[in-house]
């Protein structure tokens, strides 16, 4: 069996007092320091009788060497703090772990007799004593942490093959990814998510991929439709609009659809293809429909075309269906016409990707009545943004998901899926107060 450790530390049963261990001795070991060279005259050359001893440290001169000290340690303290607080969390990280594994019994023990104080007579008391602690190991690597766990096949395997949910809320992280290898599963975790998140100067679309975080991309081209939801003051609209000025800046064709009439409308003064009435949304959507299925007879006409390739590899622009407020323009449909835009909606976001035709839909709850027959599961991206409800995340990630949702009042803040099925926490571009969508987007509309 090879684990990947790096500069993996070895999770062991001692761990669970590291920090005071780390505290106490490592601040001991400065104050004396800087304590014993006030007094190593003194201690090389006094015969360690007792009075001496008294009048040299219960003095004015013992009692300034201490403050002085004492403040020394103090500062190192403060400066280690300051500037290696990465390696003291990672300490508390390695002490969580090996608490987890002692306060859950995720070991096993054995009886050992006592030896007596005198060798020749044998002892009848007996001690437990660890005799197989679960081989974890914990990495800390350009801000994610890696968490390794032998697989034994033990009665202890299920749990140590279910740690999400501990690790998530146990060290304050967010599982981004979980991989079974050979004899060990890695989990994967970020630490620090906020400080992942980007404005929305570095939003960038290129190579069928859009930026969103630091380490996180939209591969729309791999991983085709994005499902937003988020009630009001969420960040939804402003979210959307960021997508929107982002996906601009390259050669894409994008068709924006508002029934409410709301902000994405006034998109309509400055940008073709924005549409908010009942019958021109309708027809947009037949439009989209139609242009994606006549661009996919022509690839296939098209000189250079390869089996297996998609539209990017023939150089055509990719195009974007951004539909606002989807489930409340359904609900305006009579049932005809509710089936005709599900039937096309479906038929995109299954044929799409090839044709470089792609769907970005957003609504407040993602309902089963207007998603349905297996159209929310070709969403491959989905962000859920704002406060929402537990049947809304279930909705929106699965109704068996194992994940822990935590509210937390920061505007733009969410979860995602991006595609693996590991849900993780979200935050989405920030926007500076004075940026103006309108006549930035009317910059690149012209």
């Amino acid at each position: 069996m090879k684990f990947y450790c790096g500069r993996g530390k070895r999770i062991r049963p001692s761990d669970a007092s590291l920090f005071f261990q780390f505290i106490f001795f490592g601040l001991f070991g400065v104050w004396l320091v800087f304590f014993i060279p006030f007094h190593v005259k003194f201690l090389l050359s006094t015969t360690w009788e007792l009075d001496p001893f008294q009048t040299h440290f219960v003095s004015i001169y013992g009692l300034t060497s201490l403050i002085i000290s004492l403040l020394m340690v103090a500062i190192c303290a403060f400066v280690y703090y300051r500037y290696r607080y990465n390696q003291i969390k990672q300490m508390v990280h390695r002490q969580k772990l090996a608490k987890m594994i002692l306060e859950n019994q995720w070991y096993e023990t054995k009886q050992v007799t006592k030896e007596s104080f005198f060798k020749d007579i044998p002892s009848s008391k007996a001690k437990e004593k660890i005799s197989h602690f679960p081989k974890m190991y914990y990495r800390y690597e350009k801000g994610m942490i890696h968490i390794q766990v032998e697989i034994t096949l033990g009665k202890y395997q299920e749990p140590l093959l279910n740690l999400e949910k501990k690790l998530e809320s146990g060290l304050y992280c967010e599982l981004v990814s979980k991989e079974l290898h050979d004899s060990y599963i890695e989990y994967i975790l970020f630490y620090d998510m906020i400080a992942n998140r980007i404005s929305i100067d570095e939003v960038i679309a290129q190579n069928g991929r859009l930026k969103l975080m630091k380490s996180m991309d939209w591969e729309y081209d791999k991983l085709p439709h994005m499902l937003i939801a988020g009630g009001t003051g969420g960040g939804k609209t402003y979210f959307i609009l960021t997508l929107i000025e982002a996906l601009l800046k390259t050669n894409a064709k994008l068709y924006i659809l508002d029934p409410k009439n709301a902000d994405l409308a006034d998109l309509n003064t400055i940008m073709p293809d924005v549409y908010y009435k009942k019958e021109d949304m309708m027809a947009s959507i037949d439009q989209f429909y139609e242009d994606m299925i006549a661009r996919s007879e022509e690839m296939k006409q098209m000189e250079g075309y390869k089996t297996g390739e998609n539209y990017a590899y023939l150089g055509l622009a990719p195009h974007f269906l951004v539909f606002d407020e989807y489930v409340a323009f359904m609900e305006m449909l009579a049932s005809k016409e509710s089936t005709a835009v599900l039937t096309k909606l479906k038929q995109i976001v299954m044929l799409g990707r090839q044709a470089g035709f792609f769907l970005i839909l957003a609504c407040q709850r993602p309902d089963a009545k207007y998603l349905g027959d297996g159209i929310r599961d070709q969403f491959n991206f989905r962000v859920a943004l704002g406060r929402m409800s537990e049947l809304g995340y279930g909705m929106m990630f699965g109704s068996d998901v194992q994940k822990q949702f935590f509210l937390k009042q920061i505007k733009g803040r969410g979860y995602v899926d991006k595609g693996d099925n590991v849900i993780s926490e979200f935050y989405t571009p920030l926007v500076p107060k004075e940026h103006d969508f309108l006549n930035e987007i009317a910059k690149l509309a012209q």
